[in-house]
């Protein structure tokens, strides 16, 4: 029953900080937090796409030098 209590009152807390935030700071921060985020390919993929395209691009780079 502990661990209820200790959810309940994690969940008390985290819901009283957002309402002490001002709205402005809370938008400021979803802003923030967009701007950093990755692209769905990489959060899905890992690096294996961007490093498919930089190899697509050096195997192009060296067909037109040619």
């Amino acid at each position: 029953m502990a661990k209820g209590n200790d959810l309940v009152k994690y969940i008390t807390q985290q819901v009283v900080q957002y309402i002490d935030t001002p709205k402005q700071q809370r938008q400021e921060a979803k802003v923030r937090h967009k701007e950093s985020r990755a692209s769905w390919t990489v959060r899905w993929f890992g690096m294996i796409p961007m490093s498919i395209a930089m190899w697509i691009g050096k195997v192009r780079r060296s067909r037109k030098a040619k």
